[in-house]
C-alpha cells in the first residue's frame, strides 16, 4: 500500500470514528439524564468556575432573620411577626425612594384587625408594593371515555393574599420553585399551571420599568398599530384601569398572537437613538420586549452564595435614616427591594432551596434572593442563556469529530494530551462565554463522555487492527518459523539474536539436480510458478509426516525434526519424509512432458542449535551445527552415488518398516570423521524379494571392496548392474573405483573408507 493511500485511509477511519463520536453525542443527549447532567454538573461547572459576581446595585434584599427577631423581640417563625412591624417597614422604604417593594411573605389569613389595617392602608399609601400568592397544586383523576381511571393531572390554585391586603396592593403575583432534592435553576416569567399568571419578578420589573412605559407603547404603534390601540397610552391610566397584572397579561397576548411583534419591536428600537441618549432606558425597554417575547422559563444567572445581592437585616431597614454616620446605610432611592426570610438557611427550613452555589454543609439560598436574582437578571438582560439547538448540534458534531480524528491519528500519549489540552481550551472557552454573555456551552456530553468515548474507543479501534495486524504478521511468520518461535518473538523481540536452544534432531536436505540448466530454459516467471507447485508438492509430505520447513534458497531447502533427547520415532518420521519426498518429485515430473525435476535427499540426526542466526538488522531462523553440514553433505554424495536418497547410520539406526542399504563409510569433504552412508529404498511394505536379494549381493560385494578383493567386488556389483539393467548408481560407482585402486592400491592401513574431495 503506498503512503499516500494510507494516510488517506487512516484520514477516513480518523473521519469516520469522529463522526460516530458526534452522532453518538448528539444521541445521548436525546435522553433526559443527559439534560440533567448538564444543568446539574455542567451548569454547576461554570457557575464555580466564574466564581462570584457583582450583583446590580438597584436589587437590595431586606432580610427576615434570627437577628432581627432577636432585636426586635419577636418570634422567631416569620408567619407569626406583627403586621405593624411589615407596616413600619413600607412606610420607612416608601420614605427613603424605594421604586418597588414585594414582599415574599405570605398573608393569607387575617390577623390583629388593627395590625392588619394599618398594614394595609401603608401598602395603599405606598402604590408600589407587591404581595407573593402561594399556589396550592392538587391532583385529580382522569377518565377515559369509559369512566375507567387514566392518570393524574395537577391543577394549580392561586392562593391571593386575604382580601384588604390584596386590594391595597399594587399587584400580587406567584413565585413557586421546586423543593429539594430537586436543583433549582430555572424560573417561570409566566406560571405555567396557573393561567400563566406573570410571577414575581415580572410583576416587579414592569412597575420598576413604569417610566418606560410610554416609550413601549409608541415602540409597538409603529410596529403593530392595531395592537397598540388594545393598550391604555400611559401608565397610570393603564394601572388604575386595568392593574399591574392585568395589564401584564394583556401585553403577553399581544405578543403571542403575534410572535413577530418581539423582534421588529427590538430592530425598531435598535434603529431608534434612545442607545446613545438614554442607555438605561434602552436596557430596560430590551429586557421588556425580550420578557413579553421570549419563553416563559429562564434559567437562573446566580451571583453567587446566599447574601451575594445587597441585603439589609429587617431591623436595620427600619433604622434607615436615622443614624447618617452608619457604615450600614443604603441608598434605597430607585431601588427594588424584595422582603422576605434570607439568612444562610439550613436545608430543613420552609423556604430554603437547594442552587449551584449551596454549600456541602447544609447552607442553602432562600426564595426572596432567587425572585431577587432573577429580577436583576431581567434588570441586566442577563439571563443564563442556553446556546440554540442549532448550534448545540454543530458543538456536540465538530467536537466528536474533532476528537475522534485526534485519536486515531495520534498515538495513545500523545491522544490522551491531545484530548486533555482540547478539554481545557473547550472549557476555558465555555467558561469566557458564559463568564462575559452567559452563554452557556455544552459541558458534560462533550467533556465527560464524548472526549472518554473518543479515547477509549480509539483506543480500542488501534487495539482491533493492531491485534489483526499482529495476527496477519503471525500468520506470515509461521510459513518461515515455528509457531513457539512465533510466540517468542512477539514476547520479546529485542532480545532475538539470544534466543535459540540445543535440541536433538533430524534434518532432511534436498535440492534439485541440474536447476542451473532448467532455470536457463524458462523465463524468471514462469520459473517461479513451476517451483511454486514443485515446493507445494514435496513440502507437504514434510509437514504430513510433522517437520518443519525452516530453510529455503532456490532450488534446495532444508526440514527438521526435533525432541528434547534422542528418539527413534522422529528418526523415522524424518526417512519417511525422505521416501515420500521422493515419490511426490516423481508423480510432480510425471504431470510435465518436457519437464523433469530430479531430487536429491540427505538424511542425517543429532544434536542442533535452533536458533536465529544474524547480526545487525537482519536475522535467519534455523539450526546449525555438524547435523545441518553432514545432512547437506549427503545431498551431495547423491551426485557420485546416482541415488535419490541417502541417510547416515546415526538417522536409519533400529529402525524397521523401511528398507535400506548401506552403500559405503565415507569422509565427505570438509569433514574428519568418516559417516557410514546408507540409502534409503522405500517402505518396507512395498519391496519385493528381487530387491532384498539384490541388496544381499551389495553386501558380500560391499564386503569384498573392504577386504580389496577388488576383481571379486568388481564382479558382485556387476551382478546387481546386470539385475538393474546398468542403472544401480552405486554398484557403478564401485565398478569404477575397483578399477582405480586396482591400479592405484590405497594406502595401508586402510578400513574402508572413500574420502570425497568435493561436495
Amino acid at each position: 500500500m503506498s503512503r499516500n493511500r494510507f494516510m488517506t485511509l487512516r484520514l477516513f477511519k480518523a473521519i469516520l470514528l469522529g463522526t460516530l463520536i458526534g452522532i453518538g453525542g448528539l444521541a445521548i443527549s436525546f435522553f433526559h439524564f443527559s439534560h440533567e447532567m448538564e444543568e446539574n454538573a455542567g451548569l454547576g461547572l461554570l457557575f464555580k468556575l466564574r466564581g462570584i459576581r457583582q450583583a446590580s446595585s438597584d436589587v437590595v434584599v431586606v432580610s427576615i432573620d434570627r437577628e432581627s427577631s432577636e432585636k426586635l423581640n419577636v418570634s422567631d417563625n416569620p408567619d407569626k411577626w406583627p403586621r405593624s412591624l411589615h407596616a413600619r417597614l413600607v412606610e420607612k422604604l416608601a420614605k427613603e425612594g424605594a421604586k418597588v417593594i414585594t414582599f415574599d411573605v405570605h398573608f393569607i389569613e387575617p390577623r390583629s384587625s388593627k395590625d392588619d389595617n394599618l398594614f394595609a392602608e401603608t401598602v395603599r399609601k405606598a402604590r408600589n408594593v407587591v404581595l407573593a400568592e402561594p399556589l396550592k397544586a392538587r391532583e385529580v383523576l382522569l377518565s377515559d371515555t369509559g369512566g375507567s381511571y387514566a392518570g393524574e393531572h395537577s391543577i394549580v390554585n392561586v392562593v391571593k393574599p386575604f382580601a384588604p391586603l390584596a386590594q391595597s396592593a399594587v399587584a400580587t403575583a406567584p413565585f413557586v420553585l421546586p423543593r429539594i432534592p430537586f436543583k433549582v435553576n430555572q424560573y417561570w416569567t409566566f406560571q405555567t399551571g396557573a393561567g400563566d399568571s406573570p410571577t414575581f419578578p415580572v410583576v416587579a420589573f414592569q412597575l420598576f420599568t413604569i417610566q418606560a412605559y410610554g416609550e413601549f407603547i409608541r415602540l409597538l404603534e409603529k410596529v403593530s398599530p392595531t395592537h397598540a390601540e388594545k393598550l391604555p397610552r400611559d401608565a397610570d391610566t393603564a394601572i388604575k384601569t386595568r392593574g399591574v397584572v392585568r395589564l401584564i397579561r394583556d401585553i403577553k397576548d399581544i405578543f403571542e398572537s403575534e410572535p413577530a411583534v418581539a423582534q421588529r419591536m427590538l430592530e425598531e428600537l435598535e434603529r431608534s437613538d434612545l442607545s446613545s441618549v438614554d442607555v438605561k432606558k434602552h436596557g430596560l425597554l430590551k429586557s421588556l420586549i425580550e420578557i413579553y417575547g421570549g419563553a416563559n422559563r429562564r434559567y437562573i444567572n446566580y451571583y453567587g452564595p446566599p447574601r451575594t445581592i445587597t441585603t439589609i437585616p429587617y431591623y436595620q431597614a427600619l433604622q434607615l435614616g436615622e443614624d447618617a454616620g452608619s457604615s450600614k446605610q443604603v441608598d434605597l432611592k430607585g431601588k427594588a427591594v424584595f422582603v422576605g426570610l434570607s439568612e444562610k438557611l439550613l436545608a430543613e427550613r420552609k423556604d430554603s432551596f437547594y442552587t449551584v452555589f449551596s454549600q456541602a454543609n447544609g447552607v442553602f439560598i432562600s426564595g426572596v434572593e432567587i425572585a431577587a436574582t432573577a429580577f436583576s437578571n431581567l434588570l441586566e438582560d442577563s439571563p443564563v442563556k442556553p446556546i440554540s439547538s442549532r448550534y448545540y448540534i454543530l458543538t456536540i458534531l465538530l467536537w466528536g469529530i474533532l476528537i475522534g480524528m485526534i485519536c486515531r491519528m495520534s498515538a495513545t500519549a500523545l491522544a490522551a494530551l491531545g484530548v486533555v489540552g482540547l478539554a481545557a481550551l473547550y472549557l476555558i472557552a465555555a467558561e469566557y462565554q458564559f463568564k462575559a454573555a452567559g452563554n452557556w456551552y455544552p459541558i458534560v456530553v462533550p467533556l465527560f463522555l464524548q472526549a472518554p468515548l473518543g479515547f477509549f474507543g480509539a483506543v480500542l479501534w488501534n487495539y482491533v487492527e493492531t491485534n489483526k495486524e499482529r495476527q496477519q504478521i503471525r500468520k506470515a511468520l509461521a510459513y518461515y518459523v515455528p509457531d513457539e518461535v512465533v510466540d517468542q518473538l512477539a514476547k520479546n523481540m529485542v532480545d532475538i539474536k539470544n534466543s535459540g536452544q540445543m535440541v536433538y534432531g533430524a534434518c532432511l536436505f534436498a535440492d534439485v539436480a541440474g536447476y542451473t540448466t532448467l532455470s536457463e530454459k524458462m523465463s524468471p516467471q514462469q520459473l517461479s510458478e513451476v517451483m511454486h507447485k514443485y515446493f507445494e508438492a514435496t513440502f507437504e509430505p514434510i509437514k504430513k509426516h510433522g517437520g518443519l520447513v525452516v530453510n529455503l534458497k532456490g532450488d534446495s531447502f532444508l526440514a527438521i525434526w526435533k525432541a528434547a533427547r534422542a528418539e527413534v520415532g522422529l528418526r523415522r518420521q524424518a526417512c519417511l519424509a525422505a521416501v515420500d519426498v521422493a515419490k511426490a518429485v516423481h508423480r510432480f515430473n510425471g504431470s510435465f512432458e518436457n519437464l523433469s525435476f530430479p531430487t536429491r535427499v540427505g538424511v542425517h540426526s543429532g544434536q542442533i542449535f535452533l536458533g536465529n542466526i544474524g547480526a545487525g538488522d537482519h536475522y535467519e531462523y534455523g539450526p546449525t551445527g555438524d547435523t545441518v553440514n553432514t545432512a547437506s553433505r549427503m545431498d551431495g554424495l547423491n551426485k557420485y552415488l546416482g541415488t535419490e536418497i541417502l541417510a547416515s547410520e546415526e538417522a536409519v539406526d533400529q529402525l524397521d518398516g523401511i528398507l535400506t542399504r548401506e552403500v559405503g563409510k565415507f569422509r565427505l569433504k570438509g569433514k574428519a570423521q568418516p559417516v557410514v552412508v546408507h540409502e534409503l529404498l522405500g517402505r518396507l511394505e512395498e519391496s519385493d524379494e528381487e530387491q532384498k536379494n539384490a541388496n544381499a549381493i551389495f553386501a558380500e560385494a560391499l564386503d569384498a571392496f573392504r577386504r580389496r578383493s577388488w576383481d571379486e567386488a568388481t564382479a558382485k556389483f556387476r551382478q546387481i548392474t546386470e539385475k538393474n539393467n546398468g542403472k544401480d548408481g552405486p554398484a557403478r560407482f564401485y565398478i569404477k573405483l575397483c578399477a582405480q585402486y586396482k591400479q592405484n592400491p590405497p594406502d595401508e592401513p586402510w578400513e574402508g573408507v572413500i574420502p570425497l574431495e568435493e561436495k
